[in-house]
């Protein structure tokens, strides 16, 4: 299975770019995985929140492919412990996911049409944290969640 991190806007931060290469490359040992940088919206100053989710939607849903499966980082989204989070991972292993793909939206959060067409949702937390936050902290805990389901002494409970 690969997994991939679908994210809206680049990361310009030298030391989150730094902390997240950390993290890709352990992974690499435990499964493919990549992260993907949707394209800048062009021209946004004149766009309601509404039009700008609107054109993230429609560069996230052509990800969306037959085969894959698609899981929302949504506030909203079902929380889990990092032993249930490996759980997860596990299933869609065991399910013969081809891709997973998780996705981080832009600064609005979603549109109807990608909750509409993506049913399943995680929460990293109740907490609002920064878009670099949270791919520093979601790639840890894919990486923690291969180390648990590697019997690995990373984790401890």
């Amino acid at each position: 299975m690969k997994v991939i991190l679908l994210v809206a806007g680049k990361t310009n931060d030298a030391w989150a770019k730094t902390a997240i290469a950390e993290y890709e490359k352990r992974l690499k040992h435990y499964l493919p995985f990549q992260i993907e940088v949707l394209p800048d919206l062009k021209s946004t100053k004149n766009l309601t929140e509404d039009q700008v989710k609107a054109k993230e939607a429609e560069l996230i849903l052509a990800w969306n492919k037959s085969g894959d499966v698609m899981v929302l980082l949504d506030e909203n989204g079902e929380q889990y412990s990092s032993e249930g989070f490996a759980g997860l991972m596990q299933k869609k292993m065991n399910a013969g996911v081809r891709n997973l793909i998780f996705v981080v939206g832009g600064p609005y959060g979603f549109d109807a049409s990608v909750y509409a067409a993506v049913r399943e949702k995680i929460s990293l937390s109740r907490m609002t944290f920064s878009h670099q936050m949270v791919r520093l902290f979601f790639v840890e805990q894919i990486y923690r969640a291969m180390t648990i389901l590697n019997n690995e002494p990373y984790h401890h409970s």
